[in-house]
């Protein structure tokens, strides 16, 4: 029984069945060499096991190669407590050997075959969540990716973002500098090759011009949305939407950044996300409300309370998005609280454990452009970025902006200091 379970295959040469243990002893073997093999090629190229991780057909041969072990450990355990011949030992001794068989069986064919579930699972996530099409290259070595948080309540005219930012990565050092751009920005330019700059050449809601009611930057996904979306006839089919274009090249009027890839979180299903993690840790600095208005109070469900706090989805999202007694900046300030207390707790571990909700989440809340064959390399600079500081940049009067008569020269200036290289100190 011990050789069944520290080589398994072992049991059988030895006391019959050769000709299982021999298929069996070769199956572990190549096993463990595929293991230690993996384990070697992730230390010299973590990028090339993350692809294969992150890709459809390489999810499908790994859960197969499990499926496959766990049937395997399974008939090879059988066939084990056949030769003990239990019924020849003391009776004591029965049940703590087919106990341990029982036991072992069960961890090891059972975490072998919940591995074959999460790479079958991430397999259609990933498909499903994420675009087939060719990776975009780092300009200027940054990655540049629009950051949506899009509220589509029962008092709106379709989807408006409520949170929008710029997260700016150096593609070989991973670290991520957060550019919070806040709503009520007006004037927004848009580089020339935009549709957008032929209908607003000196800025979006010049003049007080624009298709909607208020001209300013979170508008104008609802304008392109609802108003325009011939403007971008092929968004959809590159995995976008004409309000998240409109939204694109807004961004990159505004940072002057080539924005490469986009993610839009769908706000109303965001606390989902956080529950399937298993909530988030955050350090709340002043009591706010869960509802409420700017300057009523009348419909409060509840309080967040000061101090360390382990909150639900429900708690979270309110964490972000409370109005009343707080600017539209304190809440970009809250919201970039969330967003790295999220990376920092978002850990390989936490995603195996809870894979099943994450997924089911994942794939109601994020809609993104990133190409799934692109994922092993971001997998991988987001290890990088994890064990770095975050800086950020916010948009805001505290850094001399003003959002109803902004300076963009000044603007991307501020931008361009954040993003500069740090000398190295010796």
């Amino acid at each position: 029984m011990v050789l069944n379970i520290l080589m398994p295959g072992s049991a059988q040469v030895l006391a019959g069945s050769r000709g299982l243990g021999r298929f069996g002893l070769r199956a572990s073997l190549s096993f463990l060499a595929l293991l230690v093999t993996a384990g070697v090629v992730y230390k010299v190229n973590p990028e090339l096991v993350l692809t294969v991780a992150t890709n459809t057909i390489g999810l499908w041969a790994l859960a197969t190669v499990m499926l496959f072990y766990s049937l395997l450990w399974v008939i090879l355990t059988f066939d084990t407590l056949r030769l003990a011949r239990l019924v020849r030992i003391r009776p004591k001794a029965r049940p703590y050997i087919a106990g341990l068989a029982t036991i072992v069986m069960i961890v090891v064919a059972g975490s072998s075959g919940y591995g074959a579930y999460v790479a079958t699972t991430a397999s259609g996530v990933l498909s499903t969540m994420f675009i087939t099409a060719p990776s975009e290259p780092p300009v200027d070595g940054r990655y540049n990716i629009l950051l949506l948080g899009g509220d589509s309540g029962p008092d709106r005219d379709g989807m408006r973002p409520d949170s929008m930012s710029v997260v700016s990565i150096d593609a070989e050092t991973g670290q991520a500098v957060i550019i919070g751009l806040p709503r009520d920005l007006t004037l927004v330019p848009f580089p020339e090759d935009s549709p957008l700059n032929a209908a607003y050449p000196n800025g979006y809601g010049y003049q007080d011009f624009c298709d909607v009611t208020a001209c300013m930057l979170n508008a104008i996904y609802t304008e392109v949305d609802q108003k325009s979306p011939e403007m971008y006839p092929n968004a959809v089919a590159a995995g976008s939407e004409p309000g998240i274009e409109g939204m694109r090249d807004a961004a990159r009027g505004i940072t002057g950044l080539t924005i490469q890839y986009y993610a839009l979180i769908d706000m109303q299903g965001f606390s989902d996300l956080i529950d399937a993690l298993g909530g988030v840790d955050i350090n709340v600095a002043e009591r706010l409300p869960i509802g409420g208005r700017e300057d009523d109070l009348s419909d409060v469900e509840g309080w967040v309370e000061p101090g360390q706090q382990h909150m639900d989805g429900f708690n979270a999202l309110w964490y972000g998005r409370a109005r009343h007694g707080s600017s539209d900046y304190d809440r970009m300030a809250r919201q970039r609280v969330l967003q790295q207390a999220i990376l920092t707790q978002f850990t390989p571990a936490n995603v195996l454990t809870k894979f099943q909700g994450i997924a089911a989440a994942g794939q109601q809340v994020v809609k993104t452009d990133i190409p799934q064959g692109a994922l092993g390399y971001f997998t991988n600079l987001v290890g990088k970025t994890k064990a770095l500081p975050m800086a950020t940049v916010e948009l805001v009067p505290d850094n001399g902006v003003d959002p109803s008569e902004p300076d963009y020269d000044y603007i991307r200036g501020l931008i361009a200091a954040a993003l500069a290289p740090q000398p190295t100190v010796e």
